[in-house]
């Protein structure tokens, strides 16, 4: 067996610019596959990022029911305990308590139906960045008994700091929960829905305006990496001791719409990826044919003297097997460093796309991921593109005739 494997790399080398070409048509085939699919990773995971860290987090906490109904009488006695125990959970980097629930807004003669979020200042700044997102006026603190008003919102009432306006609602069980509340600040917010009806308000004013002391609606919960979020969820489980009177809900259960459009973007980078996978298996094609039909003659020759013909596709096939591993593990060890600066340093955007991803508040840049994932993927397939193609070789020398082969 050993012999083979000797032959077959020795044969390599008497043609050395054959073997380069082959093997640098594997190589480009590593590079572009592993460089579209780490744009394509680093889009989504960007997207996600950003998307969690405006509003849900990774994870939250809730009582069973919560979201689906969005009603105060489904929230939960905030334990200060627990509440310790998630921020202690290796890969949690941010925990924050909210109190969310809906009421009128009025101003004059202008009302409006408007998501209430009661907040920790502190904790939901570390998070949402919202108190960079302040245009006019001043940030919450805990003891505040005023309000952060959405840009849009704001418009829509013709209202600015210093106004006061009414919110009436409905609090916990069902008691009536209005006030006359002053306008401390106005926050430009990225997403336009959020932007144009959307109020802040400290967790402690929010508990007292609804009636709901010591209680809250959701745990919002950041982690470091995507790839820890199961770990963290199965932690945050058994804090609650896998009780059925809460939810732990997980990004893409509470983001779906997110999710829809993830997927839809990712099947247009397959079908890309495909056809990228089509072309790159066409030139590697094109080359181990070159290959196979250069040498002819000498495969005529070697079955004249006595060879077997399955010996000689064994060795081409072993060949085709050097070639391809030259090519990717050189593919690999190159586009590693290359997607390693790309991932610290992302491609910034200009002109109209920039604007847009401006216009929600994120950074307009194209990220790129890496991780031993996407590599094992790519080289796999590739491997398997060159494979398929080395059966050209065993076809060919099968009904190869060695007297054709020699005169021609």
């Amino acid at each position: 067996m050993g012999t083979y494997f000797e032959l077959a790399w020795r044969n390599l080398w008497r043609n050395k610019k054959r073997t380069l070409i082959a093997a640098a048509s594997v190589f480009f085939a590593v590079l572009l596959a592993l460089i579209m699919r780490s744009m394509q990773q680093g889009t989504y995971n960007y997207m996600i990022n950003s998307s969690v860290g405006l509003s849900t987090g990774y994870l939250q906490v809730h009582e069973k029911g919560f979201w689906d109904k969005r009603s105060l009488d489904k929230s939960m006695i905030f334990s200060k305990e627990k509440f310790n125990e998630i921020e202690n959970i290796q890969h949690a980097t941010n925990v924050l308590p909210r109190l969310e629930s809906y009421t009128l807004i009025s101003y004059g003669k202008s009302t409006k139906v408007t998501p209430v979020i009661g907040i920790d200042p502190e904790k939901e700044n570390r998070m949402t960045k919202l108190k960079e997102k302040i245009i006019k006026g001043s940030y919450l603190t805990d003891s505040s008994k005023g309000m952060i008003l959405s840009q849009g919102l704001s418009e829509i009432l013709n209202v600015g700091v210093g106004d006061s306006v009414v919110l009436y609602g409905q609090g916990y069980q069902g008691v009536t929960a209005a006030a006359q509340v002053p306008i401390i600040g106005i926050a430009k917010i990225p997403i336009p829905d959020l932007n144009k009806a959307t109020v802040y308000i400290s967790l402690n004013y929010a508990q007292w305006l609804f009636s709901a002391p010591d209680r809250i609606t959701s745990i919002s919960i950041m982690i470091d990496k995507q790839s820890n979020l199961d770990k963290v969820t199965n932690d945050v489980k058994k804090i609650y001791n896998n009780s059925n009177e809460y939810e732990v809900m997980k990004w893409s259960e509470l983001m779906p719409e997110l999710v829809q459009s993830i997927q839809v973007d990712n099947a247009g980078g397959i079908i890309m990826l495909g056809i990228l996978y089509i072309v790159i298996g066409f030139g590697v094609f094109g080359t181990i044919m070159m290959m196979t039909a250069e040498r002819a003659k000498e495969f005529g020759i070697l079955i004249s003297v006595g060879m077997k013909k399955w010996k000689l596709v064994f060795v081409t096939t072993i060949e085709t097997l050097f070639i391809s591993f030259i090519g990717v593990i050189i593919g690999a060890i190159i586009s590693f460093p290359i997607l390693l600066y790309m991932y610290y340093n992302p491609i910034h955007l200009t002109g109209d796309i920039a604007k847009a991803y401006l216009a929600f508040g994120l950074e307009p840049i194209m990220p790129f991921a890496i991780n031993a994932g996407m590599f094992i993927a790519q080289i796999w397939t590739v491997l398997a593109i060159t494979l398929l193609s080395a059966l050209y070789p065993y076809f060919f020398v099968r009904k190869l005739v060695p007297i054709e082969a020699i005169r021609n």
